[in-house]
């Protein structure tokens, strides 16, 4: 077995190596976990004409030699030879995508400086040539140095001549028409150069590169420009939050009046007492109020799934790089945020694959920050209530700018935080950038809408499960105990929730929040959308039947001043977090120190923004 010729097997992410591993080792395959870390370990072997035995380890993807994560960590060991755990390596294939050279080709250069005898599998030929892209094969072997062989792994295409290429006779006279496999080109040093020889032997091997790619390079001259890609980007995002107004107006007003009429209908039908009080006042108006938001949420959704499919969103985190640097990230840190936009919980899981524990822990920090669809809720209500459906600036929506605008306050506030905490508890500079950008394409609208189906699903199944609870307990707290003999204030006043909203609106009502308000906070902390939903049941709790008929919003336009509300904006900008991010921000960091941490700041932000706001206002108005 010591005899046998040692192969390592790497490439980028998505290069098609496991389905070259698996075509060479067919069912010669060994699969475990590297000893200490959940990084699958396969290892396997292939027999060449001659008879002579090969060792296959398939190593994790990687883009370069520097890991960002532990299992880059692994691939980066094994081929340096630091790795107890493999012998030393005879040869190294490197995958490569035939539809994205350049990338790849940056990578193999890095691997030439190893020392180690390199053979290139330039593999998914036929992708290439379905998107007419000619690669002259030899003049691309000239160029690297080394060996090129074509391959279709998922075919098995190409796979022969890859194991023959290991035998005895052959792989002495690779290596002899090949001598520069086994050292460096020039003087590659530097990220920047590495990329720029890579780009030029790209472009020498290259013939015809397709319609798609030479439209990607196109549309690319502008996304990513310097100034007009920023630009865009805003512009995008501007776009998105006015059509999350426009568009949802007529589905939200159909769910709201079969909302109003099931509470005349129960009104009507069943007979005044604690049952019907739950129905209408708990549940309708409650969870009512939170699935009016359904079709916004929809459309944000139906906007973010189209651009992660066409290819955009990779490019706004290279655009992101350069302002997440400024602030001590780089742009690996936009995805995790990005993702945040959907819920805090998938983005702070998310930040797993920043290698660097200081910008990991600052990513999860800042998170929570970025706003999530759970706040849509909250945002529209309010908006929708106090803020004119006029159009300024040549026909621009003041609802969907202002939308737009608190959207962009919490991406600011991000990044403040984050420049904060790297300049002070999680100091340290970012790894350079390295990231892949897919071709342009049009979305599939069988998976927008596959996706926009899921997502529907879990907001609605989140309303009939924790909201819903929410609202029961609410509305148990808000009716018991009863009024005495001689009440005059609303029923829900003497209640154990008016009790506890009369005793939290010591804290809050220097910024402007009534008891009510204070009310609606303590259940928010099981969802964001849920103080919504409590804001309804309280409100129906405390006035007639005449109220309960009437939109919430119409109801919070009577019961709240315009600063009181502009104040409630802003404490949901930083408002803490649920208790379902706190939970995973605690099992990610290993730390009740830093989950915290977080709560305490978010919560001090919010006081402080909410206050300023309110006296600003106040003041002004």
């Amino acid at each position: 077995m010591d005899n046998n010729l040692r192969l390592a097997l790497v490439g980028n992410p998505n290069s098609g190596k496991s389905s070259l591993f698996n075509a060479l080792t067919g069912s010669r395959q060994k699969v475990g976990n590297y000893p200490g870390v959940t990084v699958e370990r396969r290892a396997g072997s292939f027999t060449t004409a001659d008879g002579r035995m090969v060792d296959v380890v398939d190593l994790p993807g990687t883009y370069s030699l520097t890991p960002h994560s532990p299992d880059e960590a692994i691939t980066r060991d094994v081929l340096i030879g630091r790795s107890t755990l493999e012998r030393p390596l005879d040869a190294i294939v490197c995958v490569i995508d035939a539809t994205s050279l350049r990338l790849h080709i940056r990578f193999i250069l890095e691997l030439k400086t190893l020392g180690i005898p390199i053979l290139v599998a330039l593999n998914m030929m036929d992708l290439a040539n379905r998107n007419a892209i000619e690669i002259d094969q030899a003049r691309l072997a000239q160029e690297l140095g080394v060996p090129v062989i074509p391959t279709v792994a998922v075919r098995r295409a190409g796979i022969t001549d890859l194991i023959n290429a290991f035998s005895t006779d052959a792989w002495a006279s690779l290596w002899q028409a090949f001598p520069g496999s086994q050292s460096a080109q020039g003087d590659l040093s530097t990220t920047r150069q590495l990329q720029s020889e890579a780009r030029r032997i790209a472009t020498a091997a290259t013939l015809h590169e397709g319609f798609e790619h030479a439209l990607t390079r196109r549309l690319d001259a502008a996304v990513l420009h310097p100034i007009a890609g920023p630009f865009l980007l805003l512009l995008v995002l501007f776009v998105m939050f006015q059509a999350v107004f426009s568009l949802a107006e007529a589905p939200m007003e159909w769910i709201d009046g079969g909302i109003v009429t099931l509470q005349q209908l129960a009104l009507a039908t069943l007979p005044d007492g604690l049952l019907r009080s739950l129905i209408v006042d708990g549940v309708l108006a409650g969870v009512g109020s939170v699935v009016i938001f359904l079709p916004q949420i929809l459309i944000l959704f139906a906007f973010i799934l189209a651009l992660e499919a066409s290819g955009y969103m990779a490019r706004a985190a290279f655009l992101m790089d350069r302002i997440m640097t400024m602030v001590g990230l780089n742009g690996r840190a936009f995805i995790p945020l990005l993702s945040s936009f959907a819920c805090a919980i998938p983005g702070i899981m998310a930040a797993r694959t920043i290698s660097n524990p200081r910008d990991r822990l600052t990513t999860i920090m800042v998170a929570p920050l970025m706003t999530c669809a759970a706040r849509l809720p909250v945002y529209t209500l309010i908006i929708a209530a106090f803020i004119p459906n006029d159009t300024v600036m040549g026909g621009v929506g003041l609802q969907g700018l202002v939308m737009f605008g608190l959207y962009l306050v919490g991406i600011v506030s991000a990044l403040v935080v984050a420049a904060v905490l790297k300049r002070t508890l999680t100091k340290g500079a970012p790894p350079r950038l390295l990231l892949e950008l897919p071709k342009y394409q049009i979305p599939r609208l069988r998976d927008l809408l596959i996706g926009l189906f899921e997502r529907g699903r879990l907001f609605v199944r989140r309303a009939g499960t924790i909201i819903l609870m929410s609202m029961i307990v609410l509305w148990g707290l808000a009716s018991f105990p009863g009024p005495p003999p001689d009440a005059d204030q609303p029923d829900i006043y003497y209640s154990a929730a008016g009790s506890v909203g009369r005793a939290l609106a010591v804290v809050f009502s220097p910024i402007g929040f009534n008891w009510e308000i204070s009310v609606a906070l303590v259940p928010g902390m099981a969802a964001r959308e849920v103080a919504v939903g409590a804001l309804g049941a309280v409100y129906s709790l405390s006035g007639s039947e005449d109220a309960v008929a009437s939109s919430l919003a119409t109801v919070l336009q009577r019961s709240w001043s315009l600063p009181t509300a502009l104040a409630f904006l802003a404490w949901y900008i930083f408002a803490p977090q649920c208790l379902s991010t706190l939970a995973v921000a605690r099992r990610e960091t290993n730390s009740w120190g830093w989950t915290l941490f977080m709560f305490g700041y978010l919560f001090a932000l919010a006081y402080a923004a909410a206050g300023a706001t309110f006296w600003t206002a106040t003041a002004f108005l």
